[in-house]
């Protein structure tokens, strides 16, 4: 690309040095870089871009978007920018020529249920022989080929690319998890979204948002940004049980389609029933009732589903193609995921991390539970994260009959420490606190009678716990099946 051309997406900028006529990649990783790249500096938590700028001058960079003035050798040119967060959003959506405007955009941003949602819409479109791309905390999974990405919404570079390879497969939509640090932080300059839709907000990232009132403005931006041009084809989806709903529907001019199952909204459900790993009930829609039978399990998945087909009706999809797909719905991956077994005990993973995904899990559970049996939930938290969640999450986890009190992804906190403060919330004596999570999953087993129920929640799909800065293989499942056998067989 013409560097004068690209640089253009760039308003306020100061240029030192003569310009290269063309530009042949850009990179915000040194090690990505060769020749004839543009280096845009970012800080991230860890490390800062600036501090590489010269391996990426060595690697072959010709230009250097710089927030500041660096001592560089070499032939380069530094771009003085205000926000290289910003200014990465804005290059990387001009040099992959805005591929946003080119397929249907789906965001869903909320605390709980992202994942889910995005997994829903994603397998509907599939099922009905659409072409569709998903990013999100599981990775980007291109027509069926799954990639992993390193943070719920990618950051800005790795966003406009996943969308020009969505669009270069000829995909008809991509839906993308959108979360609260990635509007705020920029990741999602330049993407044209055409349906955004709102789950539900409830305490979590307190620790980078500070309060609650400022994460529920950042996942606002996502309503706002929808923009102003009426003649796009363009529709909000809300929940009409969660109170910020009534916010985000002033951010925007476009039409808004509500779900729900307490207050009034577009798609409902009515005599819901669960039994035999499925969940029954009547979804209420603007062109009449209709009965649903699908393997989702529990009431949070009934929400999911909602949002996704008013999404659908919104596009203009017909009701009974989708309703069809419903029907037919795996279980998204380490969300309320059943594990196959023929062990005495049923188990279930789950990536329930805040108090209301922990709330809501148990009582997708307890309908399965019989009277005269335990559910024993395991629970855990990630180190150095939002401390203030961690009595409310042991809370929430005390209606289980057993509780198990461990860590998620530790990083450099001490395991006692963790454990200590989700402690401070339980609300009966029947708990074990075991820091390391192997030990805590096998515990689970060895408490376990035949008949009863087990939640291990927290890690989900990931096969992996973080301790201090490495990432090191485990898998709750395969830890239970192993110990189980040993107990059970």
């Amino acid at each position: 690309m013409y560097t004068e051309e690209l640089l253009s997406a760039l308003p306020q900028k100061k240029v030192l040095g003569q310009l290269p006529n063309t530009l042949q990649d850009i990179a915000m990783d040194s090690r990505s870089v060769g020749p004839g790249t543009l280096f845009v500096c970012i800080k991230g938590y860890t490390v800062d871009g600036h501090d590489y700028a010269q391996k990426a001058v060595d690697a072959g960079a010709t230009v250097i978007v710089t927030e500041r003035e660096l001592s560089l050798a070499g032939d380069v040119v530094q771009v003085i920018v205000a926000d290289t967060n910003r200014a990465l959003g804005l290059l990387a959506a001009k040099f992959f020529d805005y591929p946003s405007n080119d397929i249907v955009m789906i965001g869903v941003t909320g605390t709980n249920g992202k994942t889910s949602v995005t997994g829903i819409i994603h397998n509907i479109l599939i099922g009905m022989g659409e072409k569709s791309a998903l990013s999100g905390t599981i990775g980007f999974n291109l027509n069926g080929i799954l990639y992993e990405s390193a943070n719920t919404t990618s950051d800005a570079l790795s966003t406009q690319q996943m969308i020009f390879r969505a669009k270069m497969e000829s995909c008809r939509a991509m839906v993308m998890e959108v979360s609260s640090h990635g509007l705020e932080l920029g990741r999602l300059a330049g993407v044209d979204y055409d349906v955004a839709i709102f789950t539900n907000l409830t305490h979590d990232h307190l620790d980078f948002h500070g309060t609650m009132e400022n994460y529920g403005n950042a996942k606002g931006l996502l309503f706002s940004q929808l923009g102003q041009d009426l003649s796009k084809n363009k529709h909000v989806i809300l929940n009409a049980d969660d109170e910020w709903s009534e916010r985000y529907a002033k951010l925007t001019p476009f039409p808004v389609w509500t779900y729900g199952l307490k207050n009034e909204a577009a798609f409902s459900a009515e005599n819901i029933q669960y039994g035999d790993g499925k969940t029954s009930f009547d979804m209420v829609t603007p062109e009449g009732t209709y009965p649903i039978s699908m393997h989702l399990l529990g009431e949070f998945n009934i929400y999911n589903v909602l949002a996704a087909t008013a999404m659908f009706y919104a596009r203009g999809f017909a009701l009974e193609q989708v309703l069809e797909q419903i029907e037919q719905l795996p279980p998204v991956k380490g969300r309320m995921e059943k594990v196959p077994t023929d062990l005495p005990i049923q188990i279930f993973i789950d990536y329930a991390h805040t108090p209301d995904a922990i709330e809501k899990a148990i009582n997708a559970a307890m309908p399965y539970k019989a009277a005269d049996k335990k559910l024993i939930f395991l629970v855990g938290t990630g180190g150095g994260r939002d401390k203030s969640k961690r009595p409310t999450m042991a809370a929430k986890a005390s209606v289980a009959d057993y509780v198990i009190l461990t860590t998620d992804d530790p990083r450099y906190e001490e395991f006692d420490s963790i454990t200590s403060d989700l402690a401070k919330g339980m609300l009966h004596d029947r708990y074990a606190c075991i820091g390391d999570r192997a030990e805590a999953v096998r515990h689970a087993i060895e408490v376990a009678e035949p008949g009863d129920i087990i939640i291990f929640a927290g890690k989900g799909h990931e096969d992996y716990q973080i301790i201090e800065d490495t990432k090191y293989p485990h898998s709750d499942a395969e830890i239970a099946m192993e110990a189980g056998k040993l107990k059970f067989v």
